[in-house]
């Protein structure tokens, strides 16, 4: 056998070890390549009477991430091409046996007539775990970085290599249908007490257990291919069955608005599988899976959450002629709840952090945000006392600027005030060691105007993060006009340090994710405003994709927050600048009621100490007129809501704030939860054609007003039938 990708040793008991350990990668995916040294092995050791059984480990640090979602986005585009040359059946034909080579493949090992064990160590993901599920015997590690799972469903796919029916004849059928929805990475020991795996180990001890399995006279036969199995749950068409389904098909449409084609087709593939022999169950599997490779609703998210964002978060947009930057630690003035955040994740990932406020009293009191956090986390069981304590020990909260001189980079995060944040800003100044980059967490003020105090202004940049700073992926990293090429790779190697994902913008009131989702929370207001009621609003918003009601999102930000932007914006771009539906509605809240959002319990809704929060029954007070919900066009208030950011997206465009599509459909469904199943907001226009977007705005247009006008850029790229991808694309590549 002529393996590249591989390792292929027996040993003198008869016992083959399959090593995968793929040259020049970090980690092992798989590739066609890999497919073809696979099934070389299979037929070996299927065929070779000296070999008892194989064990599949990694020779990495870690198992496998799973398929090459590229190489499955390429199927897609081939199939398009085919349909051209060859017809759609041939094309159809060729596409499909195409996408089931993989689910074959592992049919054949779990049926070679040999015992296969997967001993696993760090992650294993997608097509990975499902080839451990077709092995017989499976062993993980007890390591903190152990995971198996299906997170198929996170990119507009779902498990299409066995993955539905194998889970779903291991586990209960409600239990399999909400992993496979979930798409959640699971630890050892829960995935043992599902029944996915059949032990843990410690890693050192993880292969000779494995061998042992098969030393002790295992046989390869699935569970399924016993004539006697039977499944967890019971047939499909029972009174247990019954009892599984109808809430099932519930529970898919409340959690997806019917908006992802895959969540749909893991109903399909599982309802349908569970009543037929495992091949037959298989090829229902494999012609659900082409169907969704299709859909435009996979590409568009293969496309944003894997391969841009990939590049993104290996510094597609980072100067290329600047090393490598050196933080061993960072300054973060202002020890609030922003800055004692942006603190706990520096730490979390090993770098060091001076934490400065007012006084000690201040600093410690941010430092002990990082103390909860961690607390939070070795009372799940996700951190050792250990671990907190090491974490602790990289924070320094002190009052003193002079700590500052050993940092490699300071990020202010004090109150969103000019004055404040300059007067830090010049204390930092003093005591800053040459060449220090100079970071401001502005959230709304222009970098360019804050850079006005800064001592030299070509080191000074935004690092926009985004709240919670532990749990958002994204940052936002602002170039102001002086901002020179060594702050803007500082920024994004800080970035990922943190493992999060970056998008750079030139700088404008509000960046790039702010505009988009103040539209939003605009839209939400303005419709409060004609009347719509409250729970209409918040539920349509939800229909249309959007994880968070316009409501709600403004409680959680904050109602008086609101009222200062709209106010800053009013004093600097005149009346005209805001609408005052939505400026006399949060007067009422804020200055008339004094509800500022969850912050004080009660803002759109209140937030009793126990129990959910409800929607605040003096919304009613606050509606000079009540429009009948009944004749309110549904599918035109789910297309506000996304058009609206969407067209505020195409704008930042044109006005060259944001110059790569990747990072605006990346950052929307990162930074603000643009309905992830479009791909993101430049997606969404794309998805839908932009001539067929600039009609659908001009319709809006005429019936809602003139902030759904098309911009000249979209009535352009219309005339052209250009797309942003198209357009724009190829630039920020070559760039």
């Amino acid at each position: 056998m002529d393996l590249k990708n591989f390792r292929f040793e027996t040993d003198a008991d008869g016992i083959s070890v399959l090593t995968w350990d793929m040259p020049g990668r970090s980690m092992n995916v798989i590739t066609e390549e890999v497919m073809n040294e696979l099934e070389s092995v299979i037929e070996h050791v299927a065929s070779d009477p000296a070999v008892k059984g194989c064990v599949i480990i990694s020779g990495k640090d870690t198992f496998s991430g799973g398929a090459d979602l590229g190489m499955l986005d390429g199927s897609a585009r081939q199939y398009a091409e085919m349909v051209q040359t060859h017809g759609e059946e041939a094309a159809m034909q060729a596409f499909f046996d195409a996408t089931r080579r993989l689910t074959l493949l592992y049919r054949r090992l779990e049926t070679s007539g040999k015992p296969w064990v997967a001993a696993i160590d760090g992650t294993c993901l997608g097509g990975a775990f499902e080839l451990s599920l077709a092995c017989h015997y499976r062993i993980v590690s007890d390591g903190p970085k152990t995971r198996v799972g299906l997170p198929e469903i996170k990119v507009g796919l779902f498990p299409g290599a066995g993955g539905t029916q194998r889970v779903a004849r291991l586990m209960q059928t409600g239990d399999a249908l909400q992993m496979l929805f979930k798409g959640e990475q699971i630890r050892p020991q829960a995935a043992k007490a599902m029944g996915l795996v059949h032990a843990i180990a410690p890693r050192d001890e993880l292969l000779g257990k494995a061998k042992e399995w098969i030393a002790a006279g295992n046989k390869g036969v699935a569970p399924w291919d016993d004539p006697k199995f039977r499944a967890p749950s019971g047939k499909v068409f029972s009174p247990a069955g019954m009892m599984v389904w109808p809430a099932a098909n519930a529970i898919y449409r409340r959690e997806t608005q019917d908006n992802y084609p895959a969540a749909k087709a893991i109903l399909h593939a599982v309802y349908e599988g569970l009543q037929l022999p495992m091949d037959l169950a298989l090829r229902v599997e494999s012609r659900w899976f082409a169907h969704i490779l299709r859909s435009k609703e996979a590409r568009a998210m293969i496309r944003s959450l894997f391969v841009s964002m990939g590049e993104l978060n290996k510094g597609a947009r980072r100067p290329p002629a600047q090393p490598p930057a050196k933080i061993a630690k960072v300054g973060i003035i202002g020890a609030g709840f922003m800055g004692a955040s942006i603190a706990y994740v520096s730490a979390l990932n090993g770098i060091g952090v001076v934490l400065i406020d007012r006084d000690i009293e201040a600093a410690e009191k941010g430092k002990a945000h990082s103390h909860k956090l961690m607390s939070d986390q070795i009372a799940k069981g996700r951190a050792k006392t250990a671990e907190r304590d090491a974490l602790l020990g990289l924070i320094e909260p002190t009052a003193d600027y002079a700590a500052l001189a050993s940092c490699d980079l300071v990020i202010e995060a004090v109150f969103e005030d000019r004055n404040v944040k300059a007067e830090a800003m010049r204390k930092a100044d003093v005591v800053m060691k040459p060449g220090t980059i100079f970071a401001s967490n502005t959230s709304t003020l222009p970098i360019t105007s804050l850079a006005e105090n800064a001592a030299r202004p070509e080191d000074f940049i935004g690092i926009h993060f985004f709240s919670p700073v532990e749990r958002m992926m994204l940052v936002e990293v602002i170039v102001g006009k002086r901002t020179g090429d060594r702050a803007l790779a500082t920024a994004l190697d800080f970035v990922r340090m943190l493992r999060k994902t970056p998008i750079v913008v030139n700088d404008s009131r509000g960046f790039y994710a702010n505009r988009c989702v103040l539209n939003y929370v605009r839209e939400g207001h303005l419709m409060f405003a004609e009347g719509v009621p409250p729970a209409m609003i918040e539920n349509v918003a939800r229909m249309a994709g959007m994880p968070v009601g316009p409501l709600s999102l403004n409680d959680e930000v904050a109602l008086d927050l609101a009222w200062k932007i709209l106010q800053a914006t009013k004093a600097d771009l005149g009346a005209d600048a805001v609408d005052p539906q939505q400026e006399r509605l949060l007067d009422d809240l804020v200055n008339r009621h004094a509800r500022l959002g969850r912050k004080n319990g009660k803002g759109f809704y209140d937030y009793p100490e126990k129990g959910p929060k409800t929607l605040w029954p003096g919304l009613s007070e606050l509606q000079s007129t009540k429009s009948d919900p009944d004749h309110l066009n549904i599918e035109d208030m789910k297309h506000r809501f996304l058009v609206t950011q969407a067209l505020e997206a195409a704008r930042t465009v044109e006005e060259g704030v944001v110059t790569d599509p990747r990072e605006a459909d990346v950052g929307s469904i990162l930074g603000f939860g643009f309905a992830p199943f479009t791909g993101g907001t430049l997606s969404y226009i794309d998805g839908m054609g932009v001539a067929e977007f600039v009609l659908l705005c001009d319709r809006l247009a005429k019936t809602y007003g003139p902030r759904f006008t098309p911009t000249d850029l979209l009535i352009e790229m219309a005339q052209k039938h250009e797309t942003f991808y198209g357009r724009f694309g190829r630039k920020s590549r070559a760039a």
